[in-house]
């Protein structure tokens, strides 16, 4: 059996305190230490955890086999450039990065040395994603809806960076990665300087077509996506984790029936319950142990922020009029 693999985290902000939590608690992990420029941050999520805060990024490099980064995104590149330097695989957080050419640059570090460059796209291991896996076949129209109260935090970048790039990597899973044909989407700025709701149209090379809308202007939080592929329906609720898929009966045949539950038949989607942030990072844990693939490798990160980019420059280009904050 392997030795735990040393890891590191840096940024213990809002999300990168709960890769620590998790990382703690692995079995195929020990977690060397934590580290943020905010030191006093540092050491209060290191004794939550029971590890040590790094006086450096140096110093932590200097014990770990692998770091897991959550830093605001900004960052991604300089501090995932200075890991990749030393050779050290790293996770980073979606989105990959706050530029495309940032992007490149630690997908080609990351090939350069030949070690794990993992993005943190969550939703791959929603549980309702996961209960789907065994009923996909090549669904041809993608409708994805993500909406949540306003919140300050997030609104240095738009909606389609903060909440529809999620929606955009599982499209781009779903349908294969194939190249995109054409995009086209609006939206409008309303209490931010950056846009707040958007809704995009993307049609890729295979024929399907997704339809995409995120907003950060809603009562409620919704994460809803429904997948139309010739052998049936599926209809996921990515929040509760849930979902089903809805298909003919093999044996209907027209005039037969007088209800449709006749007709279709429901087959509710199950899978069992885990935290699906647990599950990344044990993957990404996995993946370094050479256990088995990377689950979103960089180059899937950077396709997602690409998508993600055509979409806001898309909006850029619309015809709606759009409003900004003041």
């Amino acid at each position: 059996m392997n030795a735990p693999l040393p890891i590191g985290v840096v940024g213990v902000g809002a999300l990168g305190r709960h890769h620590a939590r998790h990382l703690a608690s692995l079995e195929d992990a020990r977690l060397i230490g934590v580290y943020d420029v905010d030191a006093a941050a540092a050491r209060r999520v290191a004794d939550e955890v029971g590890t040590v805060a790094a006086p450096s990024l140096e110093a932590l490099l200097a014990g770990v086999e692998a770091v897991s980064i959550a830093v605001p995104t900004t960052d991604h590149a300089t501090v995932g450039l200075e890991v990749l330097r030393k050779e050290i695989p790293v996770f980073i957080e979606k989105p990959l990065a706050a530029t495309l050419e940032e992007a490149d640059a630690l997908v080609n570090a990351a090939d350069r040395v030949g070690v794990q460059l993992q993005v943190g796209h969550i939703e791959r291991f929603n549980r309702a994603i996961r209960a789907a896996t065994p009923y996909l076949d090549g669904p041809l129209y993608l409708e994805s809806q993500r909406v949540a109260p306003f919140q300050p935090r997030g609104t240095d970048v738009a909606v389609v960076l903060d909440l529809m790039i999620h929606d955009l990597d599982l499209i781009l899973h779903l349908t294969g990665g194939v190249e995109t044909l054409d995009v086209h989407a609006s939206g409008i700025a309303v209490l931010s300087r950056h846009l707040d709701i958007v809704n995009a149209r993307v049609a890729f090379a295979n024929g399907a077509v997704a339809n995409a809308t995120a907003s950060r202007l809603a009562r409620e939080r919704v994460r809803r996506l429904r997948l139309f592929q010739p052998s049936g329906y599926l209809s996921l609720d990515l929040a509760q984790g849930t979902g089903a898929f809805m298909r003919l009966r093999p044996n209907w045949r027209p005039g037969t029936a007088t209800k449709l539950e006749d007709v279709v038949e429901q087959i509710p989607l199950e899978a069992p319950d885990a935290d699906a942030l647990r599950l990344e990072l044990q993957s990404f844990v996995h993946a370094v142990r050479g256990d088995h693939d990377t689950v979103v490798t960089g180059h899937q990160g950077r396709q997602a922020l690409a998508l993600a980019i055509q979409v806001s420059e898309a909006v850029e280009r619309s015809p709606v009029e759009r409003f900004s904050a003041t």
